[in-house]
């Protein structure tokens, strides 16, 4: 039985192992003279990012002639972390993030969804007594991490505007954040329209949003500066072009870039830096 343990606990590690290798093997053209590091901020699973970016890089990579390493931290603090030390070359942020690695590493924006803006909502349960924001004077409220910028920025920054204090318990993603409040551990929680309407259907029946924020420019992908123009110019091109057949849309459709729009700093991102949020900053 003892042999048969290790036995199991080999092959389990093994599995473990190979699934790091195929994350990290290269997505796109093999050929290619760089693998680019690509780092997506965890606002889901892993394993649904995996699922989602993977074969999307693959046929950029291919009709761009790159190659792509999709990388996944296990929080958004880590991702944080690598992102303002200027580790990735490519990288899925949030709006507010793009301004702090502008502001400390110079990425620049190069690529969002033009189809619809960005919301921070709050949610509750189908059956909540909560109505209005001052109902939750001095209730938990769940959100995925303290720098998400929709989801905590913004909100904890409306709610301090209009001097409602809450409690704030932070659980990792969005797809966290709902199921807390769908428990009933917390009174509310901070998401954003497009992680709540990708949900599967079981879980948007049982909430009901109570309040959303202004809308801004959703998340872009931002380039190293050391990304050269050119480079910038065939990856948006070839993201561009899965909007010609249907399995390419389907994929922007996974991540939620519907429709590919250029952006660039100071007409989409820098108005950000305007709204005050960085009180309520947590950066290690």
């Amino acid at each position: 039985m003892q042999s048969v343990g290790r036995l199991f606990k080999a092959c389990f590690w093994l599995g473990l192992w190979g699934l790091a290798q195929a994350n990290a093997a290269c997505l796109g053209d093999p050929k290619a003279g760089r693998v680019y590091i690509f780092d997506v901020v965890p606002q889901f699973t892993a394993a649904r990012i995996y699922s989602s970016w993977s074969p999307l890089l693959q046929r950029v990579g291919n009709a761009s002639a790159m190659c792509f390493e999709l990388r996944v931290a296990p929080s958004i603090p880590e991702f944080e972390h690598k992102l303002l030390n200027g580790e990735p070359a490519f990288a899925f942020v949030n709006p507010y993030h793009a301004v702090l690695a502008h502001k400390k590493q110079r990425y620049q924006p190069l690529l969002s969804d033009g189809d619809e803006k960005l919301k921070g909502i709050l949610v509750v349960r189908q059956d909540s007594p909560f109505r209005q924001l001052p109902d939750l004077q001095g209730k938990i409220l769940a959100y995925p991490a303290p720098n998400a910028f929709a989801a905590t920025l913004l909100m904890r920054a409306e709610l301090a505007k209009k001097k409602i204090d809450t409690q704030a318990q932070f659980v990792k993603t969005h797809s966290n954040v709902y199921r807390t409040v769908i428990q009933n551990e917390a009174a509310a929680g901070g998401g954003v329209n497009n992680t709540l309407d990708s949900e599967v259907p079981e879980v948007r029946q049982q909430l009901r949003v109570m309040y959303e924020t202004a809308a801004y420019y959703p998340h872009p992908v931002v380039t190293h500066p050391s990304i050269n123009p050119m480079v910038r110019e065939k990856f948006f091109k070839a993201f561009e072009s899965l909007t010609k057949d249907e399995a390419g849309q389907k994929m922007l459709d996974a991540v939620g870039i519907t429709k590919p729009i250029q952006v660039n700093y100071a007409k989409h991102y820098k108005e950000l830096e305007e709204l005050g949020l960085e009180k309520f900053l947590v950066l290690n």
